[in-house]
């Protein structure tokens, strides 16, 4: 299987590098990079453009990602049936970075979020509703889209963990630790490019989300 993760990692890559917020700012003759937080992700694009642009990048980044993955699914899902499992995960994360950090623009892209929700809904269905609920709720009560974000990424490292145990993965026990090593890559790399929204939150700086286009806090 070392070619297929390796197939796996290319494919969810190239998708990746479909830069939805960059590619929609581009079309409104914008570099979403030069504004709010400098990233090209959804909630950049939600102060940037307002919801419509907001709404469009989402809907962009979650569908390169789940594209990538029926892809490898369709590739490998008769080869290795106890494995595509794992190379669901691999293809995910190969997308996050390449939506994360793209080289044709210099590697500056956006945060992953919806990429790794992409990758949680493609994995296991039962992933999402616990995650969901509890996004929703953090966001409508604190208006911080990114402590809702890391909520997330942590929460659902913590499923995996449970849910590999439990054996309700359709995935081959041997590689279950490789499972959950790629799912921890997702969410360390979901808080490192949190990181400075981590301090801010610490310190009461974190600018909370608003619905109205170039509205600030």
């Amino acid at each position: 299987m070392i070619v297929a993760r390796i197939i796996a990692l290319l494919i969810g890559y190239a998708f990746g590098l479909c830069e939805t917020g960059y590619i929609y700012g581009k079309i409104h003759h914008t570099d979403i990079r030069e504004h709010g937080s400098g990233n090209a992700g959804t909630t950049n694009a939600l102060r940037t453009f307002g919801v419509k642009g907001g709404i469009y990048t989402l809907l962009g980044d979650l569908l390169k990602v789940i594209a990538a993955i029926l892809i490898v699914w369709v590739i490998f899902k008769d080869r290795y049936p106890d494995g595509v499992m794992l190379l669901k995960v691999i293809t995910g994360l190969g997308c996050v970075l390449g939506h994360n950090y793209p080289f044709f623009m210099n590697f500056r892209g956006g945060k992953g979020i919806a990429c790794t929700a992409g990758t949680i809904l493609m994995l296991d269905i039962r992933f999402a509703p616990i995650l969901l609920v509890a996004f929703i709720a953090i966001v409508a009560l604190t208006k911080y889209v990114s402590l809702g974000s890391i909520t997330v990424v942590t929460g659902f490292f913590i499923e995996a963990l449970i849910f590999g145990n439990m054996g309700w993965l359709n995935i081959d026990v041997h590689l279950l630790p490789e499972f959950y090593l790629y799912c921890a890559i997702l969410m360390l790399l979901a808080l490192w490019r949190h990181r400075e929204n981590i301090r801010k939150l610490l310190n009461g700086t974190e600018r909370k989300i608003s619905f109205t286009k170039h509205e600030e806090e």
